[in-house]
């Protein structure tokens, strides 16, 4: 039993595994850690962009570069900024000291901001970063668990840059069809094969 409890030991310590602990009751601490981490996963692909979809939380539907979700009695809307990727825009925010929460953020050259604001019994959540915007309205014993799935959203959303470039052209997926109706007589020329048979 010592030896694979040591065992156990080794292999952890030798292969890097890591586990970092979220403190989840600061909204600060939930998104300096999660926007911290460089995350390569994905599980969600949509037109020219794909993101990671938290455990816990479900895509329900798609519209262009609008998605919706659901998670524990929330929905969260999540809309993708393909033209302000595609022109580097800049973000200005100011922080507002009159709202719930109100933050600007910045990491690794990626710019955004996360605000609430309370509406009668609920919150509005407003999390702004990486050229995506998540919109959602939480009851107050929902706000960290929502921000946090939010942070883990935006923060692995990646753009493919030759699509989101298609995308912005003016005949992208225009269609170029011709009607053909099969059952519709066609004209009859003098030319045509029982004609010249009868002659």
């Amino acid at each position: 039993m010592k030896k694979k409890v040591l065992l156990a030991l080794v292999t952890l310590i030798l292969t890097g595994c890591t586990i970092v602990r979220i403190d989840t009751t600061s909204i600060d601490n939930i998104v300096d850690v999660i926007l911290s981490k460089e995350n390569t996963l994905y599980n969600r692909v949509g037109r020219g962009y794909k993101y990671y979809v938290p455990r816990g939380v479900t895509y329900i539907d798609s519209s262009g570069s609008n998605d919706k979700l659901y998670s524990n009695g929330v929905y969260y809307y999540l809309y993708l900024d393909e033209i302000s990727y595609y022109y580097q825009k800049s973000l200005d925010y100011k922080e507002d000291d009159s709202k719930y929460y109100s933050r600007k953020i910045g990491n690794d050259g990626k710019i955004g901001y996360l605000e609430i604001t309370k509406q009668k019994d609920f919150y509005l959540i407003e999390f702004v970063y990486n050229y995506a915007r998540i919109e959602s309205l939480v009851p107050e014993e929902e706000i960290n668990d929502t921000v946090l799935n939010c942070s883990y959203i935006l923060s692995t959303i990646k753009y493919n840059n030759n699509i989101v470039k298609l995308s912005l052209e003016d005949d992208f997926l225009k269609n170029k069809e011709e009607t053909y109706n099969v059952f519709s007589a066609k004209n009859n020329n003098d030319d045509s094969f029982l004609r010249y048979e009868e002659e």
